[in-house]
């Protein structure tokens, strides 16, 4: 996407947190923004592994992105949009426990402030389109 057509500010999902230093800019809004409920997934990261070095890389990535960014949070607005985003998830048969949840709440506070979701993994998003633009880094 050429800068001149770069969105203003967007959300970023988790895979592209996790990917952020390896991700081209000019793919990226001008501002990110990240959801707390990403935060949250960056926090548990650490103690989901048993590798003392994989750990390390997911502190040291927890330490990075709660000093770049101050977390959108998931309030009423966000609450109330997640009835929406988790009817479009029913309706197309894809399952809204574990994990895939956490995509629906993230989905849902882009949802309730009006921006897009920049992802790694379009197809968790894919029954959403219409209640949240999605954009594919």
């Amino acid at each position: 996407m050429p800068n001149a057509q770069r969105a203003q500010r967007g959300v970023i999902d988790t895979s592209v947190v996790i990917d952020l230093e390896q991700l081209d800019a000019g793919q990226l809004p001008i501002e990110l923004a990240v959801s707390a409920v990403t935060m949250a997934e960056l926090a548990a990261g650490p103690h989901a592994t048993d590798d003392a070095e994989e750990r390390a890389r997911r502190q040291d990535r927890l330490q990075r992105a709660e000093a770049a960014f101050d977390p959108l949070p998931f309030d009423g607005e966000a609450a109330r949009a997640y009835g929406r985003i988790y009817a479009a998830e029913v309706a197309s048969g894809r399952k809204t426990r574990g994990a895939r949840a956490l995509d629906l709440l993230i989905a849902a506070t882009a949802c309730a402030t009006g921006l897009p979701v920049y992802t790694r993994n379009p197809e968790d998003f894919q029954s959403l389109r219409g209640l949240v633009d999605v954009v594919t880094v």
